[in-house]
């Protein structure tokens, strides 16, 4: 088990390009539903999948998809 769970700031980033999660979807060739469940938490992105975002969205990584500690 891991000491950290894995954050998104995704429908930020998605907003200031003013897409929507479908749009985003076709971008990065997944459904509707992975980017919603990206964005909730509820699914944890390979990490050509986060590369991928976080190209078509012009941002680094790291500033999408973050670690933060478990309590």
């Amino acid at each position: 088990m891991s000491a950290f769970n894995l954050r998104n700031r995704l429908k930020v980033a998605r907003a200031e390009h003013n897409l929507s999660q479908e749009q985003l979807a076709q971008l990065v060739y997944v459904t509707r539903q992975t980017i919603s469940s990206i964005e909730n938490g509820q699914y944890n992105p390979s990490a050509l999948l986060a590369l991928t975002i976080a190209k078509r969205l012009n941002k680094p990584v790291e500033e999408l998809f973050f670690l933060e500690e478990k309590s």
